[in-house]
Protein backbone atom coordinates (compact mmCIF):
# COMPACT_ATOMS: atom_id res chain seq x y z
CA UNK A 1 0.00 0.00 0.00
CA UNK A 2 1.45 3.56 -1.02
CA UNK A 3 2.26 5.17 2.21
CA UNK A 4 1.13 8.83 3.80
CA UNK A 5 -1.54 9.19 1.49
CA UNK A 6 -3.72 12.27 2.58
CA UNK A 7 -7.23 11.99 3.81
CA UNK A 8 -8.90 15.03 4.57
CA UNK A 9 -12.14 14.17 7.16
CA UNK A 10 -15.06 16.60 6.75
CA UNK A 11 -17.70 16.51 9.36
CA UNK A 12 -19.15 18.34 11.62
CA UNK A 13 -19.14 16.36 14.65
CA UNK A 14 -15.52 17.03 16.76
CA UNK A 15 -15.94 12.96 18.00
CA UNK A 16 -16.16 11.58 14.50
CA UNK A 17 -13.48 14.22 13.54
CA UNK A 18 -11.09 13.36 16.00
CA UNK A 19 -12.01 9.24 15.96
CA UNK A 20 -11.42 9.32 12.38
CA UNK A 21 -7.99 11.01 12.88
CA UNK A 22 -6.99 8.91 14.70
CA UNK A 23 -7.49 5.86 13.63
CA UNK A 24 -6.05 6.93 9.91
CA UNK A 25 -3.12 8.41 11.26
CA UNK A 26 -2.39 4.99 13.06
CA UNK A 27 -2.94 3.12 9.50
CA UNK A 28 -0.07 5.77 8.47
CA UNK A 29 -2.20 7.94 6.30
CA UNK A 30 -1.57 11.75 7.00
CA UNK A 31 -5.13 13.06 8.07
CA UNK A 32 -6.31 16.39 9.02
CA UNK A 33 -10.59 17.36 10.06
CA UNK A 34 -12.80 19.71 9.23
CA UNK A 35 -15.81 20.95 10.27
CA UNK A 36 -18.07 22.72 7.91
CA UNK A 37 -18.17 23.31 3.74
CA UNK A 38 -16.08 26.28 3.64
CA UNK A 39 -13.77 25.20 5.76
CA UNK A 40 -13.31 22.19 3.29
CA UNK A 41 -13.29 24.04 0.05
CA UNK A 42 -10.68 26.13 1.56
CA UNK A 43 -8.77 23.14 2.98
CA UNK A 44 -8.92 21.34 -0.97
CA UNK A 45 -7.88 24.80 -2.34
CA UNK A 46 -4.61 25.32 -0.60
CA UNK A 47 -3.51 21.25 -0.32
CA UNK A 48 -3.59 18.12 -2.11
CA UNK A 49 -5.50 15.73 -1.00
CA UNK A 50 -6.24 11.86 -2.37
CA UNK A 51 -9.44 10.94 -0.43
CA UNK A 52 -12.43 13.41 0.89
CA UNK A 53 -14.34 11.68 3.75
CA UNK A 54 -17.32 14.09 3.55
CA UNK A 55 -20.44 13.93 5.65
CA UNK A 56 -23.44 14.38 3.60
CA UNK A 57 -25.33 16.23 5.90
CA UNK A 58 -24.22 19.00 7.62
CA UNK A 59 -25.40 22.26 8.68
CA UNK A 60 -25.10 25.73 6.04
CA UNK A 61 -23.30 23.91 3.26
CA UNK A 62 -24.35 20.29 2.70
CA UNK A 63 -21.79 17.62 1.53
CA UNK A 64 -24.22 17.78 -1.96
CA UNK A 65 -23.12 21.46 -2.57
CA UNK A 66 -19.29 20.58 -1.16
CA UNK A 67 -18.71 17.92 -3.88
CA UNK A 68 -19.62 20.19 -6.68
CA UNK A 69 -17.02 22.18 -5.69
CA UNK A 70 -13.93 19.78 -5.08
CA UNK A 71 -14.75 18.39 -8.38
CA UNK A 72 -14.26 22.16 -9.90
CA UNK A 73 -10.98 22.75 -7.62
CA UNK A 74 -9.41 19.09 -7.68
CA UNK A 75 -11.22 16.72 -9.68
CA UNK A 76 -8.36 14.26 -8.75
CA UNK A 77 -9.34 13.93 -5.47
CA UNK A 78 -11.37 10.69 -4.54
CA UNK A 79 -14.57 11.88 -2.74
CA UNK A 80 -16.45 9.17 0.01
CA UNK A 81 -19.83 10.02 1.00
CA UNK A 82 -20.24 9.39 4.85
CA UNK A 83 -24.24 9.13 5.65
CA UNK A 84 -26.90 7.61 7.93
CA UNK A 85 -28.93 5.18 6.85
CA UNK A 86 -32.18 7.42 6.18
CA UNK A 87 -29.93 9.25 3.50
CA UNK A 88 -28.99 6.66 1.27
CA UNK A 89 -30.66 7.99 -1.69
CA UNK A 90 -28.90 11.17 -0.97
CA UNK A 91 -25.39 9.09 -1.12
CA UNK A 92 -26.48 7.50 -4.46
CA UNK A 93 -27.43 10.74 -6.07
CA UNK A 94 -23.80 12.18 -5.03
CA UNK A 95 -22.31 8.87 -6.95
CA UNK A 96 -24.04 10.16 -9.66
CA UNK A 97 -22.24 13.43 -9.21
CA UNK A 98 -19.08 12.69 -8.70
CA UNK A 99 -18.59 10.81 -5.47
CA UNK A 100 -16.22 7.48 -5.71
CA UNK A 101 -18.54 5.60 -3.11
CA UNK A 102 -20.18 6.02 0.07
CA UNK A 103 -20.21 4.42 3.53
CA UNK A 104 -22.89 4.21 6.17
CA UNK A 105 -23.04 5.92 9.69
CA UNK A 106 -21.76 4.27 11.78
CA UNK A 107 -18.79 3.50 10.18
CA UNK A 108 -17.65 0.13 9.36
CA UNK A 109 -13.28 0.10 9.96
CA UNK A 110 -13.12 -2.88 7.90
CA UNK A 111 -15.24 -1.47 5.40
CA UNK A 112 -13.65 1.63 4.82
CA UNK A 113 -9.92 -0.18 5.47
CA UNK A 114 -11.00 -2.18 2.03
CA UNK A 115 -12.21 1.00 0.39
CA UNK A 116 -9.45 3.14 1.48
CA UNK A 117 -6.65 0.18 0.13
CA UNK A 118 -8.27 0.14 -3.21
CA UNK A 119 -8.51 3.53 -4.05
CA UNK A 120 -4.58 4.05 -2.93
CA UNK A 121 -3.44 1.05 -5.08
CA UNK A 122 -5.66 2.37 -7.69
CA UNK A 123 -4.02 5.80 -7.75
CA UNK A 124 -0.59 4.52 -7.21
CA UNK A 125 -1.23 2.56 -10.30
CA UNK A 126 -2.74 5.59 -12.15
CA UNK A 127 0.70 7.35 -11.41
CA UNK A 128 3.24 4.74 -12.20
CA UNK A 129 1.08 4.49 -15.39
CA UNK A 130 1.47 8.46 -16.23
CA UNK A 131 5.49 7.87 -15.11
CA UNK A 132 5.58 5.25 -17.43
CA UNK A 133 3.87 6.92 -20.38
CA UNK A 134 6.39 9.90 -19.74
CA UNK A 135 9.58 7.89 -19.49
CA UNK A 136 8.25 5.72 -23.10
CA UNK A 137 7.92 9.56 -24.23
CA UNK A 138 11.68 10.93 -23.34
CA UNK A 139 12.59 7.28 -24.62
CA UNK A 140 11.01 7.25 -28.05
CA UNK A 141 10.07 10.69 -28.60
CA UNK A 142 12.87 13.59 -29.67
CA UNK A 143 10.80 16.82 -30.17
CA UNK A 144 7.97 16.06 -32.70
CA UNK A 145 9.90 12.91 -34.17
CA UNK A 146 8.70 9.65 -33.03
CA UNK A 147 10.48 6.06 -32.98
CA UNK A 148 11.71 3.14 -31.19
CA UNK A 149 13.63 1.54 -34.02
CA UNK A 150 17.21 1.06 -34.30
CA UNK A 151 17.36 3.56 -36.56
CA UNK A 152 15.74 6.54 -35.27
CA UNK A 153 17.28 5.99 -31.87
CA UNK A 154 20.49 7.05 -34.08
CA UNK A 155 19.15 9.70 -35.36
CA UNK A 156 17.98 11.01 -31.83
CA UNK A 157 21.56 10.61 -31.15
CA UNK A 158 23.04 12.53 -34.07
CA UNK A 159 20.18 15.33 -32.94
CA UNK A 160 21.30 15.58 -29.67
CA UNK A 161 25.41 15.96 -30.45
CA UNK A 162 24.68 18.35 -33.43
CA UNK A 163 21.91 20.05 -31.59
CA UNK A 164 24.77 21.38 -28.99
CA UNK A 165 27.37 22.93 -32.14
CA UNK A 166 26.85 25.52 -34.74
CA UNK A 167 27.63 22.89 -37.46
CA UNK A 168 25.90 22.63 -40.63
CA UNK A 169 23.63 19.69 -41.27
CA UNK A 170 22.35 18.27 -44.66
CA UNK A 171 19.50 15.67 -43.57
CA UNK A 172 18.74 13.31 -46.79
CA UNK A 173 15.58 11.09 -46.63
CA UNK A 174 11.99 10.42 -48.96
CA UNK A 175 9.31 12.87 -49.07
CA UNK A 176 7.31 12.67 -46.20
CA UNK A 177 9.76 10.47 -43.71
CA UNK A 178 10.12 14.45 -41.07
CA UNK A 179 13.20 16.16 -41.98
CA UNK A 180 11.67 19.26 -41.02
CA UNK A 181 11.06 17.72 -37.61
CA UNK A 182 14.71 17.05 -37.30
CA UNK A 183 15.19 20.43 -38.40
CA UNK A 184 13.15 22.10 -35.87
CA UNK A 185 14.41 19.39 -33.18
CA UNK A 186 18.26 20.67 -34.01
CA UNK A 187 16.65 24.26 -33.25
CA UNK A 188 14.91 23.93 -30.36
CA UNK A 189 17.70 22.14 -28.47
CA UNK A 190 20.54 24.69 -30.09
CA UNK A 191 22.09 27.37 -28.02
CA UNK A 192 19.77 29.25 -30.88
CA UNK A 193 16.59 28.18 -29.86
CA UNK A 194 15.50 31.28 -28.50
CA UNK A 195 16.59 32.91 -32.20
CA UNK A 196 14.29 32.53 -35.18
CA UNK A 197 13.77 29.55 -37.26
CA UNK A 198 13.10 30.25 -41.04
CA UNK A 199 11.95 27.29 -43.34
CA UNK A 200 11.84 27.38 -47.18
CA UNK A 201 11.19 25.32 -49.92
CA UNK A 202 13.37 26.00 -52.45
CA UNK A 203 11.24 23.14 -55.25
CA UNK A 204 7.86 25.43 -54.64
CA UNK A 205 9.91 28.54 -55.86
CA UNK A 206 10.73 29.43 -59.51
CA UNK A 207 14.70 30.73 -59.42
CA UNK A 208 14.51 34.44 -59.61
CA UNK A 209 11.45 34.72 -56.80
CA UNK A 210 13.97 32.02 -54.65
CA UNK A 211 16.62 34.60 -54.96
CA UNK A 212 14.82 37.55 -53.88
CA UNK A 213 13.10 35.12 -51.26
CA UNK A 214 16.71 34.13 -50.10
CA UNK A 215 18.98 37.22 -50.16
CA UNK A 216 16.29 39.99 -50.25
CA UNK A 217 15.97 43.24 -52.35
CA UNK A 218 16.35 46.76 -52.70
CA UNK A 219 13.39 49.08 -53.63
CA UNK A 220 13.63 49.38 -57.16
CA UNK A 221 15.78 46.35 -57.87
CA UNK A 222 13.33 44.66 -60.27
CA UNK A 223 9.44 45.83 -61.94
CA UNK A 224 7.05 45.56 -58.01
CA UNK A 225 10.08 45.63 -56.05
CA UNK A 226 7.82 48.80 -54.32
CA UNK A 227 9.97 48.79 -50.76
CA UNK A 228 12.80 47.18 -49.74
CA UNK A 229 12.49 43.30 -48.39
CA UNK A 230 14.90 41.62 -46.17
CA UNK A 231 15.41 37.56 -47.27
CA UNK A 232 15.31 35.13 -45.58
CA UNK A 233 19.09 35.18 -44.15
CA UNK A 234 18.12 38.31 -42.47
CA UNK A 235 14.84 36.95 -41.01
CA UNK A 236 17.18 34.07 -39.60
CA UNK A 237 19.71 36.26 -38.43
CA UNK A 238 20.68 34.53 -34.45
CA UNK A 239 18.59 31.29 -35.30
CA UNK A 240 18.13 28.81 -38.00
CA UNK A 241 17.77 28.60 -41.68
CA UNK A 242 15.55 25.47 -42.94
CA UNK A 243 16.52 25.21 -46.82
CA UNK A 244 14.04 21.90 -48.23
CA UNK A 245 14.71 20.30 -51.14
CA UNK A 246 18.04 22.11 -51.73
CA UNK A 247 19.01 19.90 -54.75
CA UNK A 248 16.24 21.85 -56.94
CA UNK A 249 18.29 25.15 -57.00
CA UNK A 250 19.66 26.45 -60.79
CA UNK A 251 23.61 26.26 -60.73
CA UNK A 252 23.64 30.34 -60.23
CA UNK A 253 21.50 29.97 -56.66
CA UNK A 254 23.91 27.46 -55.65
CA UNK A 255 27.07 30.35 -56.64
CA UNK A 256 25.02 32.74 -54.56
CA UNK A 257 24.34 30.49 -51.30
CA UNK A 258 28.03 29.43 -51.47
CA UNK A 259 29.47 32.54 -51.38
CA UNK A 260 26.86 33.54 -48.48
CA UNK A 261 27.98 30.20 -46.77
CA UNK A 262 31.79 31.09 -47.29
CA UNK A 263 31.90 34.86 -46.62
CA UNK A 264 28.67 35.11 -43.98
CA UNK A 265 27.57 38.10 -45.83
CA UNK A 266 25.31 38.77 -48.28
CA UNK A 267 24.10 41.68 -50.59
CA UNK A 268 20.82 42.19 -51.33
CA UNK A 269 19.55 42.06 -54.97
CA UNK A 270 20.22 45.54 -56.37
CA UNK A 271 21.75 46.92 -53.73
CA UNK A 272 25.58 47.50 -52.77
CA UNK A 273 25.86 47.35 -48.86
CA UNK A 274 27.69 44.47 -47.70
CA UNK A 275 25.10 42.71 -44.65
CA UNK A 276 26.97 40.62 -41.86
CA UNK A 277 24.17 37.48 -40.70
CA UNK A 278 24.20 34.58 -37.94
CA UNK A 279 22.59 31.92 -39.23
CA UNK A 280 23.06 28.19 -38.57
CA UNK A 281 22.42 26.45 -42.00
CA UNK A 282 20.59 23.23 -42.36
CA UNK A 283 19.44 21.27 -45.40
CA UNK A 284 17.55 18.95 -46.65
CA UNK A 285 16.83 17.05 -50.40
CA UNK A 286 14.79 13.88 -50.86
CA UNK A 287 17.36 13.37 -53.98
CA UNK A 288 21.26 11.94 -54.29
CA UNK A 289 23.13 14.92 -54.94
CA UNK A 290 26.21 12.20 -55.40
CA UNK A 291 24.75 11.53 -58.42
CA UNK A 292 23.94 15.01 -58.89
CA UNK A 293 27.52 15.79 -58.62
CA UNK A 294 28.67 13.41 -61.00
CA UNK A 295 25.94 14.37 -63.67
CA UNK A 296 27.25 17.51 -62.92
CA UNK A 297 23.92 19.05 -61.67
CA UNK A 298 24.86 20.33 -58.19
CA UNK A 299 28.38 21.89 -57.38
CA UNK A 300 30.83 19.54 -55.01
CA UNK A 301 31.60 22.43 -53.08
CA UNK A 302 29.08 23.53 -52.53
CA UNK A 303 28.10 20.00 -51.13
CA UNK A 304 30.84 19.69 -49.00
CA UNK A 305 29.94 22.85 -47.57
CA UNK A 306 26.34 21.46 -46.71
CA UNK A 307 27.38 17.88 -45.70
CA UNK A 308 29.92 19.00 -42.09
CA UNK A 309 27.10 16.66 -40.33
CA UNK A 310 24.54 14.32 -42.56
CA UNK A 311 21.52 13.18 -40.83
CA UNK A 312 19.61 10.30 -43.17
CA UNK A 313 15.98 9.29 -42.36
CA UNK A 314 14.95 5.89 -43.03
CA UNK A 315 11.88 5.19 -44.93
CA UNK A 316 8.74 4.08 -42.94
CA UNK A 317 9.05 0.74 -44.72
CA UNK A 318 12.83 0.43 -43.05
CA UNK A 319 11.58 0.61 -39.45
CA UNK A 320 7.83 -1.12 -39.33
CA UNK A 321 8.54 -1.39 -36.07
CA UNK A 322 7.43 2.52 -35.12
CA UNK A 323 4.44 2.05 -36.89
CA UNK A 324 1.53 1.10 -33.77
CA UNK A 325 3.90 3.93 -31.91
CA UNK A 326 3.32 6.27 -34.88
CA UNK A 327 -0.34 5.28 -35.35
CA UNK A 328 -0.98 5.82 -31.42
CA UNK A 329 0.27 9.22 -31.38
CA UNK A 330 -2.01 10.29 -34.51
CA UNK A 331 -4.67 8.86 -32.83
CA UNK A 332 -4.17 11.22 -30.04
CA UNK A 333 -3.38 14.08 -31.98
CA UNK A 334 -6.74 13.71 -34.33
CA UNK A 335 -8.79 12.48 -31.21
CA UNK A 336 -7.78 16.24 -29.91
CA UNK A 337 -8.47 18.01 -33.08
CA UNK A 338 -11.46 16.50 -33.77
CA UNK A 339 -13.08 15.58 -30.32
CA UNK A 340 -13.03 11.70 -31.31
CA UNK A 341 -12.48 8.52 -28.92
CA UNK A 342 -10.70 5.92 -30.83
CA UNK A 343 -7.61 4.26 -28.49
CA UNK A 344 -6.51 1.35 -30.69
CA UNK A 345 -6.39 -0.36 -34.24
CA UNK A 346 -7.99 -3.37 -35.48
CA UNK A 347 -5.75 -6.25 -35.64
CA UNK A 348 -6.24 -6.70 -39.06
CA UNK A 349 -5.95 -3.09 -39.90
CA UNK A 350 -2.52 -3.29 -37.80
CA UNK A 351 -1.42 -6.35 -40.07
CA UNK A 352 -1.90 -4.90 -43.38
CA UNK A 353 -0.38 -1.56 -42.40
CA UNK A 354 2.35 -3.42 -41.38
CA UNK A 355 2.48 -5.31 -44.68
CA UNK A 356 1.92 -2.05 -46.39
CA UNK A 357 4.92 -0.33 -48.13
CA UNK A 358 3.88 3.73 -47.19
CA UNK A 359 5.21 5.03 -50.37
CA UNK A 360 4.13 8.75 -48.52
CA UNK A 361 6.12 7.45 -45.65
CA UNK A 362 4.84 8.97 -41.85
CA UNK A 363 3.02 11.55 -43.28
CA UNK A 364 1.18 9.27 -45.44
CA UNK A 365 0.16 7.68 -42.13
CA UNK A 366 -0.41 10.87 -40.59
CA UNK A 367 -3.14 11.29 -43.11
CA UNK A 368 -4.52 7.76 -43.10
CA UNK A 369 -5.31 8.04 -39.26
CA UNK A 370 -6.88 11.24 -40.00
CA UNK A 371 -9.15 10.11 -42.88
CA UNK A 372 -9.80 7.58 -40.51
CA UNK A 373 -10.87 9.58 -37.34
CA UNK A 374 -12.51 11.98 -39.58
CA UNK A 375 -15.36 9.40 -41.33
CA UNK A 376 -16.32 7.41 -37.95
CA UNK A 377 -17.04 7.56 -34.53
CA UNK A 378 -14.54 4.87 -33.30
CA UNK A 379 -13.37 3.82 -31.17
CA UNK A 380 -11.69 0.97 -33.58
CA UNK A 381 -10.07 1.49 -36.62
CA UNK A 382 -10.72 -0.58 -38.86
CA UNK A 383 -9.41 -2.19 -41.80
CA UNK A 384 -12.40 -1.10 -44.00
CA UNK A 385 -11.04 2.50 -43.18
CA UNK A 386 -7.64 1.90 -44.56
CA UNK A 387 -7.67 3.61 -48.03
CA UNK A 388 -5.65 0.63 -49.66
CA UNK A 389 -7.48 -2.14 -47.56
CA UNK A 390 -8.48 -3.18 -51.24
CA UNK A 391 -4.65 -2.92 -52.56
CA UNK A 392 -2.47 -6.34 -52.36
CA UNK A 393 0.12 -4.80 -50.38
CA UNK A 394 3.32 -5.29 -52.08
CA UNK A 395 6.02 -8.19 -50.63
CA UNK A 396 9.25 -6.86 -49.57
CA UNK A 397 12.21 -7.87 -51.58
CA UNK A 398 9.12 -8.60 -54.34
CA UNK A 399 10.15 -7.36 -57.58
CA UNK A 400 8.32 -4.39 -58.48
CA UNK A 401 9.25 -3.68 -62.52
CA UNK A 402 9.12 -5.99 -65.25
CA UNK A 403 12.65 -6.22 -65.95
CA UNK A 404 13.06 -7.03 -61.98
CA UNK A 405 10.66 -10.09 -63.08
CA UNK A 406 12.65 -11.19 -65.92
CA UNK A 407 16.09 -11.08 -64.22
CA UNK A 408 14.38 -12.73 -61.58
CA UNK A 409 13.06 -15.76 -63.80
CA UNK A 410 15.82 -16.22 -66.07
CA UNK A 411 18.60 -16.50 -63.00
CA UNK A 412 16.08 -18.97 -62.43
CA UNK A 413 15.98 -20.98 -65.26
CA UNK A 414 19.81 -20.81 -66.13
CA UNK A 415 20.42 -22.38 -62.16
CA UNK A 416 17.36 -25.12 -62.48
CA UNK A 417 19.04 -26.08 -65.73
CA UNK A 418 22.68 -25.96 -64.91
CA UNK A 419 23.26 -23.09 -67.05
CA UNK A 420 22.40 -24.87 -70.16
CA UNK A 421 22.02 -22.36 -72.74
CA UNK A 422 20.54 -24.17 -75.18
CA UNK A 423 17.52 -25.91 -72.98
CA UNK A 424 17.10 -22.37 -71.26
CA UNK A 425 16.18 -20.98 -74.35
CA UNK A 426 14.06 -23.05 -75.84
CA UNK A 427 12.14 -23.35 -72.57
CA UNK A 428 12.18 -19.41 -72.48
CA UNK A 429 10.86 -19.86 -76.01
CA UNK A 430 13.91 -17.43 -77.19
CA UNK A 431 16.53 -18.21 -79.03
CA UNK A 432 20.38 -18.93 -77.90
CA UNK A 433 21.82 -14.93 -78.77
CA UNK A 434 18.76 -13.89 -77.39
CA UNK A 435 19.39 -15.05 -74.11
CA UNK A 436 23.06 -14.56 -74.49
CA UNK A 437 22.01 -10.58 -74.86
CA UNK A 438 19.32 -11.00 -71.82
CA UNK A 439 22.64 -12.16 -69.59
CA UNK A 440 24.98 -9.32 -70.58
CA UNK A 441 21.98 -6.89 -70.14
CA UNK A 442 20.99 -7.97 -67.00
CA UNK A 443 24.52 -8.28 -65.63
CA UNK A 444 23.75 -12.11 -64.46
CA UNK A 445 26.93 -14.83 -63.75
CA UNK A 446 27.18 -18.14 -63.39
CA UNK A 447 28.66 -18.70 -59.47
CA UNK A 448 30.63 -21.64 -59.22
CA UNK A 449 29.22 -24.75 -57.08
CA UNK A 450 30.61 -24.77 -53.80
CA UNK A 451 33.46 -27.30 -52.98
Amino acid sequence: MKENARVLVVDDEPMVCVALTNWLQEENYLARAVHDGPQAIAAVREETWDVVLLDLRMPGMDGMEVLKHIREIAPQSVVIIMTAYASIPGAVQAMKDGAYDYIVKPLDVDQLTRMLKRIVEHQQLITENILLRKRLTEQYEFGDIIGKSGAMQQVFEMVRVVSETNATVLITGETGTGKELVARAIHSNSPRRYGPFVATSCGALPDTLLESELFGYEKGAFTGADRMKKGRFELAHGGTLFLDEIGDISMKTQIKLLRVLQERTLTRLGGTDTIEIDVRLIAATNQDLTAAMKAGSFRSDLYYRLNVVSIHLPPLRERKEDISLLAAHFINKYNIEFNKKFDRLERKALELMMEYQWPGNVRELENVIERAIVIDQGPEIKLRHLPFCNIEAPIADEPQSLDELEKLHIEKMLTRHNWNIAKTARLLNIDRTTLHKKIKKLGLERHSEPS
